[in-house]
């Protein structure tokens, strides 16, 4: 619907209504609407789901058109980065937003900070994906109202080419709102705490829901030790679940990502159920570390499989859990993510110990021999030391060729004396086109970062400090940040637009006219920024 044809509908809503009505004008209240135009969290699930389904469809046609996402931990901080993304590049197509359990943990709970273990309130992940799309929702109001406001001025004018120009731009206008794929965490529960979570999420707007194999009350980080995997029964009833979700609020084309933790997972809580030899919970059992067993020689407290007509005892710890037999892990993750995706899931997620093109292509290649058109969204995650990382694959690859690396020493290579080196130069562009290289060669569809504004607040805040605080004072803050945010056209310069200010004053003078008591008049000290 245009902005002229929403005009037109509210002409005739008010003249349906009478006299009742007389003193509301059909233009601002179209411009209201053009302003929202997700009323709900579902209307934005739905429109987000079909983006996301659009972008599968153009990767599997061409790898290089593989989408990309940032972690955010707040509303505003979300809003920035779609703002910028407008700015720089003209358009949001793939490009996502990504919610992060491990931030909610950290920085959103009321216990104060956590670890990544599910320990959080649940329902502060919904709350989050609410309170995302309320601040793109303004993103959007914000764009819009200062178009309106031109469209006014232009009209004033009788600038017909300029006046032209802002109504097409104002019915093309590219909304804020993108998708953002929800950390569910193992599910905060049993499959019926999944679904009832996953509603709350999908109704606040998600499209796509992350959840992760691992025991939902033994839940660790990704990237720490002590991971405990499921079997993928228990796995799978999670995936339907969020499935049911997705179909009983009208959201059918809704995402999930099955993630498989089992990489760097050695543990167990549970022996899997088995009807037959090759059956899943057989496949799921056979990865156990166990001793074979002599009649003779039962212990109290073990516990027995048996198998191949022999009867085998599994490494069972003090913790009472089960440990997996070491050099296991790929194997158990390419099971994992073909079962998922025979099930219901839509994508994968491999949580790795490092960023390695071709362990990851291993395991994808693997799966797509069952399923060829396999999917990962992989996490770029600052849990890895990227620049050591990079640095010795370069080392060990050039050693492998026969060149010369006696001049670097493997253990120590972040070290800044190796900063200019043609080694490091190397690395350097190995991590910069990183994603572009998987998503070809690895099968990735998705790139994130889980966390980079938990360590970009913390770095631009120590820098603050340390330049307020010390013999800059305030130069410190308007050479660094403010001339900085003038300099590079950073919106939030005029933080009181951004706040809203604007918007409150378009609003006040649609309800009050003449009476209204507007913020942005001649000694609002935001026209000190009306050049920037």
């Amino acid at each position: 619907m245009t902005y002229q044809s929403n005009i037109a509908e509210m002409n005739e809503a008010i003249g349906r209504s009478g006299d009742s009505w007389a003193a509301i004008d059909a233009a601002s209240a179209a411009r209201m609407a053009v302003q929202n135009r997700f009323p709900t969290g579902l209307d934005i699930a739905r429109y987000t789901a079909k983006i996301m389904r659009e972008d599968m469809e153009a990767y599997d046609r061409d790898p290089a058109n593989y989408t990309q996402s940032l972690g955010c931990w707040h509303g505003f901080i979300a809003q920035q980065k779609m703002i910028s993304i407008k700015k720089h590049f003209g358009s949001t197509k793939r490009r996502y937003l990504y919610l992060s359990g491990w931030m909610v943990a950290a920085l959103r709970s009321d216990f104060g900070p956590l670890p990544d273990q599910s320990m959080h309130e649940k329902t502060s992940v919904p709350g989050l994906i609410e309170e995302i799309y309320t601040f793109l929702k303004q993103a959007d109001a914000r764009e819009l109202g200062m178009m309106f406001r031109e469209l006014d001025e232009a009209k004033a004018g009788g600038d017909a080419v300029n006046t032209h120009r802002l109504l097409k731009e104002i019915d093309e206008h590219q909304t804020h709102v993108v998708p953002i794929i929800a950390d569910i965490d193992a599910g905060f529960g049993n499959a019926e705490a999944t679904y009832l979570l996953a509603k709350k999420m999908i109704e606040a707007g998600a499209c796509a829901l992350q959840i992760e194999n691992q025991v939902s009350d033994e839940k660790q980080c990704g990237h720490q030790d002590g991971k405990v995997t499921v079997p993928h029964e228990e796995f799978l009833q999670k995936i339907r679940a969020i499935r049911y979700a997705f179909l009983e609020l009208g959201v059918p084309e809704g995402i999930i990502v099955a993630r498989t933790d089992s990489l760097g997972a050695g543990l167990t809580k549970q022996i899997a159920f088995s009807k037959e030899p090759g059956d899943l919970g057989d496949q799921y059992n056979s990865f156990l570390d166990c001793d074979e067993v002599d009649t003779a020689d039962i212990k109290n407290g073990q516990v027995f499989i048996s198998r191949d007509g022999k009867l085998l005892a599994p490494k069972r710890l003090p913790s009472n859990l089960y440990q997996f037999r070491a050099g296991t892990g790929e194997d158990r993750c390419v099971l994992d993510c073909i079962t998922a995706l025979q099930n219901g899931a839509d994508l994968l997620w491999i949580e790795t110990e490092k960023p390695h093109i071709g362990q990851i292509g291993g395991m994808v290649s693997r799966v797509r021999e069952v399923i060829p058109n396999a999917k990962l969204v992989y996490n770029n995650s600052p849990s890895f030391n990227w620049t050591l990382s990079f640095r010795q694959q370069v080392h060990d690859l050039w050693e492998e060729a026969g060149k010369d690396v006696s001049a670097y020493d493997r253990a120590k290579l972040m070290s800044v004396d190796y900063d200019g080196t043609d080694l490091a130069a190397e690395a350097d562009e190995r991590i910069r086109t990183f994603q572009k290289d998987a998503a070809r060669e690895a099968g990735i569809f998705h790139h994130l970062i889980t966390l980079p504004t938990y360590h970009t607040a913390a770095l631009s805040t120590d820098n603050l400090a340390r330049e307020y605080f010390g013999e800059q004072a305030m130069l410190g803050y308007v050479k660094n940040v403010q001339r900085e945010e003038i300099r590079q056209g950073i919106a939030c310069v005029k933080h009181q637009n951004m706040a809203g200010s604007d918007i409150g004053d378009d609003h006040k003078e649609y309800f009050a006219g003449e009476a209204a008591l507007k913020a942005g008049g001649k000694d609002n000290t935001m026209n000190q920024f009306a050049a920037a």
